[in-house]
Order: C-alpha cells, then sequence, then structure tokens
C-alpha cells in the first residue's frame, strides 16, 4: 500500500462515516498521510480527526475511534492506533506489503524512465510564460517537463527576446510572447546570466543550483555545486546512479540478474518508500510548477539506496554464493538507479553511468 492508497483509504472511511451520519462535517476534498516520525507507532500517522473534530462538534479521539473502526482490516492495513489527542497511526499489512514491493520493483524495471507517468494532465493544454531572467527560463522548462510526464500540452514563451545562451541550460529558444490565460513562472532571479553560469559552473551543476531551491527562495550559486563529495547533494545524487549502475554491471559480470523475488523480499523500507512516492512526487510537482520537489525527492533516494547499499550488500560478498536475495537486492538497486536517472531527466540534468 502507498500513501497515496492509505489516503484513499483513509478519506473513504470518511465519506462512510459521513454517508452512515455517524460523523456530521464536510468531506476534505484530499486526506494527508505522512511517515511517522522517529519514536511514533507504526509507519504513518494522519491528523484528519483533528480536522474533523470542530465541524463534527465532537472531541478529536472520538472522531478517530469512529474512522479507525472503518478502516481496520482494509487490505494492506495492519493495525491502526490513536495515540495523543487524536492521531491515527497505521501498520502495513506485511505480506501485503512485500507483494506490493515486488510489484512495484518489477514494474520499475520494466517502465524504466517511464516510471512515475501519469494521466492527470492528460487532454489539458498549458501555456507558460517567463521574463527574459535565466532562472525563470531554466524553470518553465522544467515545469513543462513535468506536466508532459503527466500527459499534459505545454507551451512556453518569454515575454522578451530570449537569451540564445539558454540553449545551453537546455531551454529551448524562439518562442516569444505573453498569451492571455497564461501562468506565469517569475522565481526569485538568480542575478547572473545564462553565460557566465555555464562557464562558471557547466551545465548539470547549473540547473541543479537553479532549481533545487524552492521558487520564492534565493538560488544559491557558489562553487559548492562542484564539490565532489558528500556535502553536494548534486555530486550524492549522481554518485547514487551511477553505484546502481556499477552493480548492475558487476552483476552481470558474475552471471547474476536483478530479479525480484517476493520470497526474498528485501528489508529497505526508506528506499522502498521513496521508490512508491516517484510517481506522486513528479505528479505534486507538476500540479504546483515546482521541480525543486523532484531535486529533495532524489535526495531521499539517494540517501535511502546509499543506507541499503551499506546494510544490505546487493552483490556477494567474498566466497558468499549468489542466492535469490542477491538477486531481489541487485533489482532493488537497478530500480533506484533508475527512479535517480527519471528525475534527473525530468530536470534537464544527465545521469551518467560513470562519476
Amino acid at each position: 500500500m502507498t500513501p497515496a492508497d492509505l489516503s484513499r483509504t483513509v478519506l473513504h472511511a470518511v465519506r462512510r462515516a459521513v454517508d452512515e451520519d455517524a460523523l456530521r462535517a464536510p468531506v476534505p476534498a484530499r486526506v494527508r498521510v505522512e511517515r511517522t516520525r522517529p519514536g511514533g507507532r507504526g509507519d504513518y500517522a494522519c491528523a484528519v480527526a483533528l480536522q474533523l473534530a470542530g465541524p463534527a462538534a465532537l472531541p478529536a479521539r472520538e472522531v478517530a475511534a469512529l474512522l479507525r473502526d472503518r478502516v481496520a482490516g482494509a487490505p494492506g492495513i495492519g493495525r491502526v492506533e490513536i495515540t495523543g489527542p487524536g492521531f491515527l497511526n497505521f501498520t502495513l499489512d506485511a505480506s501485503a506489503g512485500a507483494e506490493a514491493r515486488t510489484a512495484r520493483v518489477r514494474e520499475i524495471q520494466e517502465r524504466g524512465l517511464r516510471y512515475g507517468r501519469g494521466t492527470t494532465e492528460a487532454g489539458r493544454l498549458h501555456r507558460l510564460h517567463h521574463p527574459r531572467e535565466v532562472r525563470a527560463a531554466v524553470l518553465a522548462q522544467s515545469v513543462a517537463r513535468l506536466l508532459r510526464t503527466q500527459g499534459g500540452q505545454v507551451i512556453v514563451g518569454c515575454t522578451e527576446e530570449p537569451d540564445p545562451r539558454w540553449q545551453d541550460l537546455r531551454v529551448r529558444t524562439g518562442l516569444r510572447y505573453r498569451a492571455e490565460g497564461s501562468a506565469e513562472i517569475r522565481p526569485v532571479p538568480a542575478g547572473t546570466a545564462a553565460g557566465a553560469l555555464v562557464d562558471r559552473l557547466g551545465r548539470d551543476a547549473a540547473l541543479w543550483g537553479l532549481q533545487r531551491p524552492a521558487a520564492h527562495d534565493h538560488a544559491p550559486l557558489g562553487d559548492d555545486l562542484l564539490v565532489q563529495g558528500e556535502p553536494n547533494p548534486l555530486f550524492l545524487v549522481r554518485y547514487a546512479h551511477a553505484r546502481a549502475r556499477a552493480l548492475v554491471r558487476e552483476g552481470e559480470r558474475l552471471g547474476l540478474t536483478g530479479s525480484y523475488e517476493q520470497s526474498a523480499d528485501v528489508p529497505a523500507p526508506a528506499l522502498h518508500a521513496a521508490l512508491a512516492d516517484h510517481p506522486g512526487v513528479l505528479a505534486t510537482a507538476a500540479r504546483h510548477h515546482a521541480p525543486d520537489r523532484v531535486a529533495r525527492h532524489l535526495e531521499t533516494v539517494a540517501g535511502a539506496f546509499f543506507d541499503f547499499h551499506d546494510t544490505t550488500p546487493p552483490l556477494p560478498v567474498g566466497d558468499e554464493k549468489p542466492s535469490a536475495a542477491h538477486r531481489s537486492r541487485l533489482a532493488l538497486a537497478e530500480a533506484a538507479g533508475k527512479v535517480l536517472a527519471g528525475g534527473l531527466f525530468a530536470l534537464g540534468i544527465s545521469a551518467p553511468p560513470h562519476l
């Protein structure tokens, strides 16, 4: 069960409670679930009962109890607890989770860079415009790519004559307009020109530096973007991708191919969760015109990949013989690499196989 699945399940429970007249409150458009914080109970937590308590004129814990009774036993949910003033805490069913993880890894291996693409914007034409400023131009192009991952059609235009050097940052130039009804992309300016930025940092580091902060925040564009080490998030993300690719190559040399088997489910909850979140992150980033969400998600995937890599080696060590466990671990590593490559592609950044 993914966070989106759990959110829909809780929302369905709210609707049931309202339809049965057990709860008199407006049904929210969506229900937010979050991963349980360190020291908390279960896998996910939800505060919807606190949100509904006021309109329902009931204590939050009573609302939570109504929802717990309607969620308990749903496919994929093992246990539901009420904590604090009325939080719902969910522990997922391990056996159902193993089946879902197996299906997800296999889907990523099959779809590759297309994993996470959806249809939430299918049939919609989006018109975007931006000022003659390098960060605005870059963000507009990434927003266009994200909308296309969700099936949308996009036209991007600049309100003035485009800068030819934007092409060095994979920005398509030539269209000049500000059509009525188009959405404006106007982040905090970079404070420098495209040519100077690319000449100093190169294309990929410049793209990361322009997109990693939220649009309303200043974009730090210092030389730390070129650091080949863990403190540099871009390096960490691209190194995780390169390492995943290297594992696949080394596995082939050993005659070992990644194949995820439910019987050899890999205990890497953070990595599995990050991979499961990828489609939702792409859809949300497209809807909110926020490429920074993709960049932050890639950092999460990379960190989870290295935690998995260091605690559960994907390849045999020493005299160890290849096993089903190794095949599943290698498949998970390959899936992580594909998600990282797909996310970088959405930002216009290359994902080299060697770093």
